[in-house]
């Protein structure tokens, strides 16, 4: 389960955060508040998702005691995603209201900084996901030799 909250949740931040959201900008006739409207719905929906994905990713962890590193990389996954929902998304959220009420905000570094993190975040994911697949395969596999030599 800790696998596949980790992988599934990596695609999915790849998928909308890399793929989706810049290419809406390219159909024919997305204005820009269009795009930025359907922007927020989006972005909010993948992170309520995320929010349950990284409890998923807890509990199996708490549940599974695997290496101390896929703690550790789940550590830095939650306070990535902390930081996104209670601070990063509700301030974009006032750029983009000020935006489609008509009144574009002065430029910032909110949006680029939410970007170095999706990236960081996606990088966590991958790791992470990779090393609780490989530690949790080999604590399986000594397991098993530990109960054939028992029986």
């Amino acid at each position: 389960m800790l696998v596949a909250a980790l992988f599934l949740w990596a695609g999915m931040v790849g998928g909308i955060s890399f793929l989706e959201a810049p290419l809406k900008f390219t159909a024919p006739h997305i204005t820009v508040p269009l795009g930025v409207g359907i922007g927020r719905i989006v972005f909010h929906a993948l992170n309520k998702v995320e929010i349950g994905l990284c409890a998923l990713a807890v509990i199996s962890v708490l549940y599974l005691r695997p290496d101390r590193r896929v703690g550790a990389g789940l550590a830095l996954l939650s306070l990535v995603l902390l930081l996104q929902t209670f601070w990063l998304l509700p301030a974009l959220d006032v750029r983009a209201e000020a935006l489609l009420s008509g009144n574009p905000p002065p430029p910032n570094s909110l949006h680029l900084l939410y970007i170095v993190a999706e990236v960081v975040k996606l990088l966590l994911l991958l790791g992470t996901g990779a090393l609780a697949y490989f530690t949790l395969n080999r604590q399986t596999l000594n397991a098993q030799r530990r109960h054939v030599q028992h029986a």
